[in-house]
């Protein structure tokens, strides 16, 4: 049963590696769900209740951050609530696309929300880019989140050798 665990723990690690890029997969909550079976196994021997609470963090900042960024991204740029679910309709669309559409989805959708909205074209595309950057940036936090829950992960086992 604990190598079970482990091979589960290690292939929800690896498959939200996989989910921090691509955003239909929940990866940090993957990556925590894996960590927490590593412990599990161990008995939470080498990974304990203070190293899984700080992945939880880490995981729930993450995926905070991706939401968030967009959304503050648009609103920076001064979008409308229309121009909003744009940019959320959009992303989920986008996601059936692969990467072009992961990337242009938020953008076309939240530009096509600001032409509803009775916006100029220069509005809806400001308020496009916007979105885009803050996806940028959004996508940027959770994989540096996603790499601090790797490492700790890595180095924590790496350290129960010692």
């Amino acid at each position: 049963m604990t190598t079970l665990l482990i091979i589960l723990g290690l292939i929800a690690i690896a498959v939200g590696i996989f989910g921090t890029i691509y955003p239909a997969l929940p990866g940090l909550g993957l990556m925590f769900a894996g960590a927490w079976l590593l412990g599990h196994a161990g008995d939470y021997q080498i990974f304990g209740s203070g190293t899984l609470i700080f992945l939880a963090v880490v995981a729930i900042i993450g995926t905070a951050m991706d939401y968030v960024a967009g959304a503050l991204g648009a609103k920076y740029t001064g979008a409308s609530k229309t121009a909003i679910w744009g940019a959320f309709i959009g992303g989920i669309v986008g996601a059936f696309f692969a990467i072009p559409g992961l990337l242009l989805g938020p953008l076309i959708g939240a530009a096509i929300g600001e032409f509803i909205a009775g916006k100029d074209t220069w509005q809806a595309g400001k308020v496009g880019i916007g979105t885009f950057i803050g996806f940028i940036i959004g996508t940027v936090a959770k994989i540096g989140c996603a790499l601090t829950i790797a490492l700790t992960v890595l180095f924590v086992w790496l350290g129960s050798f010692f």
